[in-house]
């Protein structure tokens, strides 16, 4: 690679480091990256369900192969100390993607540059990754219509593993996911007199502790589940039983018929937990990512081109609870999303997490490499 491009690469992210924008935000990150392949010279299509951009690379007839990247920051406040930290309060780039779109572009560039393929590569920007349904905005959109792909590739940064190595796994990745809030009423009356009161805060008390259980006794131990209860809102005054009580959290699984089961039986202790304290539910479950399950072929396809790129290859990390919209995509076309080590750094969603600037030639050898390797996989 190039000293050029790999400086193209670091000047790139740090634009979009110091310039983040939330979840359906993404107009002026969804412009940069449009001058950016503009400059390119390569033809794109912009908003695409939302502020999606998708751009294009044809040569002759043949399959077609996705890329994506994401390009939406979180609402963290920054303590990554960068010279380019972010300018915007209370928004930052604090899972990567800032890199993920700087990569992508990078490999747009490599293989505009490389004559040996023929095809039709897709490079997917993609919005909205964190929980505001973005693939599926795309999708709506006809993204697969407008822009046939027989596979779709992508991959994630991953703090903790030695930097560069590219970790694959067969079948699930990352969780399914689902945000829950329940909403127990009851009637309200003098904390010294609970007798003549219906109380949601025991109510929700109980049911906080029962959906422990679904997983624990509910599914099969073998298959990974979690809820997790995350909020807790009930009342104003240390001296009155209030009338609601509130809480809200996630739902974590990694196949499907897991994910079903943990919401089907939150649905019937949620009912029944407040029945027998004499109260009313209100249960709503929203906000749900399919988990990403990766396909076997994409995944051989994948493997051949990290280690043919001379990338080290592991096989052996266990999936995540944590859960990526890029399993939306995989619901409709077979691919496979990877891991990059970031090498040690803070955690995903940190205020002092920070994306690995030497992983960026890594990462768009990788995602260049596995495109050629899949259109060469689709002439067979």
């Amino acid at each position: 690679m190039s000293y050029d491009l790999a400086a193209g690469m670091v000047a790139w992210r740090h634009h979009l480091h110091r310039h983040p924008e939330l979840s359906c935000q993404e107009m002026d990150t969804a412009a940069f990256v449009c001058t950016q392949l503009a400059a390119l010279g390569i033809p794109y299509t912009a908003g695409i369900g939302g502020h999606g951009v998708v751009a294009q690379l044809k040569r002759g007839e043949g399959v077609g192969v996705g890329l994506r990247a994401d390009m939406d920051a979180l609402p963290v406040v920054e303590n990554s100390g960068a010279a380019y930290a972010s300018c915007r309060a209370g928004v930052m780039h604090a899972c990567g993607h800032d890199g993920h779109t700087a990569s992508l572009l990078g490999a747009a560039r490599l293989l505009r540059d490389d004559p040996d393929w023929r095809g039709t590569i897709n490079f997917v920007f993609q919005p909205a990754e964190e929980g505001y349904g973005g693939a599926e905005a795309m999708l709506r959109d006809g993204l697969l219509e407008r822009f046939p792909m027989r596979w779709i590739f992508g991959y994630h940064n991953w703090p903790g593993l030695a930097l560069g190595t590219v970790a694959l796994h067969d079948g699930p990745v990352m969780a399914a996911a689902a945000n829950f809030s329940v909403t127990l009423r009851g009637r309200a009356g003098h904390a010294a007199m609970p007798h003549l009161a219906a109380d949601p805060v025991q109510g929700l008390a109980h049911l906080i502790v029962a959906l422990n259980t679904i997983p624990a006794r509910n599914t099969d131990p073998l298959e990974a589940g979690v809820i997790s209860t995350c909020t807790l809102s009930a009342g104003e005054a240390r001296n009155q039983i209030p009338h609601e009580a509130s809480a809200s959290g996630t739902i974590r699984a990694l196949s499907e018929p897991t994910m079903e089961l943990l919401q089907s039986r939150l649905r019937d202790l949620a009912t029944h937990i407040a029945s027998a304290h004499n109260l009313a539910a209100d249960l709503e479950i929203f906000g749900t990512l399919a988990a990403t399950v990766n396909d076997g072929a994409a995944v051989r396809l994948a493997e051949a081109a990290a280690r043919g790129a001379g990338l080290e290859v592991r096989r052996d990390l266990r999936p995540s609870m944590a859960a990526e919209d890029f399993g939306r995509f995989l619901r409709e076309i077979p691919g496979a999303y990877a891991w990059i080590g970031n090498g040690p750094s803070a955690s995903l969603h940190n205020p002092e997490y920070d994306f690995n600037d030497a992983l960026l030639p890594v990462a768009a050898r990788y995602l260049a490499a596995t495109a050629q390797a899949a259109l060469r996989g689709g002439e067979k």
